[in-house]
């Protein structure tokens, strides 16, 4: 008896399991099923979005081609204002391109054995520099900036011993600014070396 019972446990104890996994497995497939149907319209609001970013793309493209064009435009116009202005005033340096410059060819050793080396071409510059620096005319004048800064400095001196000696100590803040206070502070000093 004991045998049979147990049997019939065992199979009343795997029917509640079968029936979990059952309805798991239904569950599964319906959320399966939910997943792939949402799936597919992300799929399609993803289309859809690359889509219009490529349409902003194509446009932001064209925008930007736009401008570079009226840049350029613009650039050109100068140059030929500058141009046309060069030559009517007959100048005799002509007038710098803004377009990059092609590259010359590499000079001979005889061409290089001319120029001047980078240092001497430095010099020369810092010498022109010099030459043409308009000499600088301040209006509070560097003696007098000197003369301020001292006169401040003793100001700043005075005001502190008067604190030290009237507010920090017990004396009068006058009394800081006697000789005979000064005096007093020497020979203490003084006497104990």
């Amino acid at each position: 008896m004991s045998t049979n019972q147990s049997k019939k446990k065992t199979v009343n104890e795997e029917q509640p399991k079968n029936r979990f996994l059952n309805e798991l497995r239904k569950k599964g497939k319906r959320v399966r099923w939910r997943l792939t149907a949402l799936l597919k319209k992300l799929r399609k609001k993803l289309k859809q979005l690359l889509d219009k970013l490529q349409e902003l793309w194509k446009k932001l493209q064209e925008k930007i081609k736009e401008k570079l064009k009226k840049r350029h435009e613009k650039k050109q116009a100068k140059r030929e204002k500058k141009e046309k202005e060069a030559s009517e005033k007959n100048a005799l340096e002509p007038v710098k391109e803004e377009t990059v410059e092609k590259r010359k060819p590499e000079p001979t050793k005889e061409e290089t054995s001319d120029k001047k080396t980078r240092k001497q071409q430095k010099q020369q510059q810092k010498a022109e520099k010099k030459k043409n620096k308009k000499p600088r005319r301040r209006i509070f004048p560097i003696w007098l900036r000197i003369i301020v800064v001292l006169l401040f400095l003793a100001g700043a001196l005075i005001i502190g011993a008067m604190v030290g000696f009237g507010v920090i100590g017990d004396g009068k803040p006058s009394d800081a600014l006697e000789k005979e206070t000064w005096q007093h502070i020497i020979d203490i000093v003084l006497k104990e070396k």
